[in-house]
């Protein structure tokens, strides 16, 4: 199988080498993980490399995992174990190493967003993967809730927040489940609001 490019730039980043973790910025790491794989008889075979490496690409990339973050590629497959035999089932177990690129939010970073859903309890803005919500304490006094609007949306004398609008915001706290993650943010602070 060719190796696959993705569409990923990195620029004006100097990368940190540790033992298991590539650092590329605040909230991306390459890091080193580890992914079980059953696999039924029917696939045992000359093609059953190949299988095993698109049941891993499948299998872990565009999921969640509350200690690592979000997987969004696998960058490498370092090793594809020797597979074990379920008794009872005659399925394969195959333990598989690789490298891949997660995006784990942090308290206190600065990022990004589209505005996917604004109510008078504030808005939902969507940073990649993750959903955060501002609550209306945490946009500026100037920007009112207006319920006449369609779309609903906060606004001001120069700045409206509506739907698809393009917002920096800065992350006040996470809360980690295990197949998700939630974030609330502000905009009360300088230089952040819309872009």
């Amino acid at each position: 199988m060719p190796p696959r490019r993705l569409g990923i730039v990195v620029v004006g980043l100097q990368a940190r080498h540790k033992p298991s973790c590539l650092t590329l910025a605040a909230m991306f790491f390459i890091k080193e993980l580890t992914h079980t794989i059953l696999l039924h008889p029917s696939y045992f075979g000359p093609r059953m490399l190949n299988f095993l490496e698109s049941k891993l690409y499948a299998d872990v990339e565009g999921t969640c995992s509350g200690q690592f973050g979000y997987i969004i590629a696998v960058v490498s497959i370092l090793d594809i174990g020797k597979g074990m035999v379920l008794s009872g089932s005659g399925q394969a177990e195959f333990i598989t190493r690789y490298r891949a690129i997660v995006f784990k939010p942090f308290k206190g970073e600065v990022v990004d967003g589209v505005v996917s859903n604004v109510n008078k309890m504030g808005f939902f803005a969507d940073v990649g993967p993750l959903q955060v919500f501002v609550s209306h304490q945490l946009i500026h006094p100037d920007l009112k809730f207006d319920s006449n609007s369609n779309p609903p949306s906060f606004a001001s004398a120069d700045q409206i927040i509506e739907k698809s609008t393009h917002v920096r915001l800065k992350i006040v706290g996470t809360r980690v489940d295990a197949t998700e993650i939630f974030a609330i943010g502000t905009i009360k602070e300088d230089h952040l609001g819309v872009l």
